[in-house]
């Protein structure tokens, strides 16, 4: 993964939910363009937060075998903008419907709504594009199981 945009996960129930933080830095190399003088988080590394959590979420529920891939927004508003300093507490809901699974996030600084999207996609064998024990080794790092401390 180029950019990993989820900096912490804080909570997950298997198949049904997963909350996550994404702190903006000024460091990042997003914002030297978006916008110069005025940077923002582009709305599109927000929607990207919220799919990777996604991932997370497919991962962990399926011991690491699985990995969400998008293919399909079905309708996603932006409220405003987060900038740098932002910390934006994401949240993904796993929605059952007639048609599969469905994704339902929500991107938040405080109680402000910056994004609310519902997307679906695939599910795919999480060895063909990462090493399992990898991935499970940076859950573990983002979940604080493997801590320092």
């Amino acid at each position: 993964m180029r950019y990993l945009l989820v900096d912490r996960i804080t909570e997950w129930q298997k198949d049904t939910l997963i909350k996550g933080i994404k702190n903006i830095a000024m460091s990042e190399d997003f914002l030297e363009f978006h916008f110069p003088d005025r940077p923002v988080m582009p709305g599109v590394m927000l929607l990207e937060a919220l799919v990777q959590l996604s991932g997370w979420l497919t991962a962990v529920s399926s011991d690491f075998k699985k990995w969400f891939v998008l293919t399909n927004i079905k309708q996603c508003k932006f409220y405003s903008f987060a900038l740098p300093g932002d910390q934006v507490y994401l949240t993904i809901e796993k929605i059952y419907t007639h048609e599969g699974s469905t994704f339902r996030g929500l991107g938040a600084v405080g109680d402000k709504k910056k994004i609310a999207v519902d997307f679906s996609g695939e599910m795919i064998n999480l060895e063909e594009i990462e090493d399992a024990d990898k991935q499970r080794q940076v859950f573990n790092i983002m979940t604080r199981q493997d801590s320092w401390r």
